[in-house]
């Protein structure tokens, strides 16, 4: 098991969360503490960069919806940069690669963010 490492960020854009390590049962508590701290606007984009994430279970995924949830309850947005193929391929079989914006990594959800407004 790799230990939840999760790094905050600001860009133009509103907050970069880097999670890196598992995102599992064990640590989903520490990713919802995260978000709790953070200060979401309208017109911001939460960018959740997962390049470092070496594991995920349902309860990372729930965490990745209670990330969405908490970004469209201050009127901001979400986007997904650098997903790892194995949850990639978890969020496409249950359907939220198409609830999700994913971008190849965090510079490009940041840019095409700020080209987008």
């Amino acid at each position: 098991m790799t230990p939840l490492t999760i790094t905050s960020r600001d860009a133009d854009t509103g907050p970069v969360l880097k999670i890196t390590g598992d995102l599992d049962y064990a640590t989903a508590p520490d990713m919802r503490r995260a978000l709790d701290s953070l200060t979401l606007t309208a017109g911001h984009l939460l960018v959740l960069d997962l390049a470092g994430l070496q594991f995920c279970d349902s309860s990372g995924i729930t965490a990745l919806l209670v990330a969405r949830n908490l970004a469209h309850e201050h009127s901001a947005d979400i986007a997904l940069a650098a997903v790892p193929a194995n949850t990639l391929r978890i969020l496409g079989i249950v359907g939220l690669d198409q609830v999700f914006t994913i971008h190849p990594d965090a510079p490009t959800a940041t840019t095409r963010h700020c080209a987008a407004h």
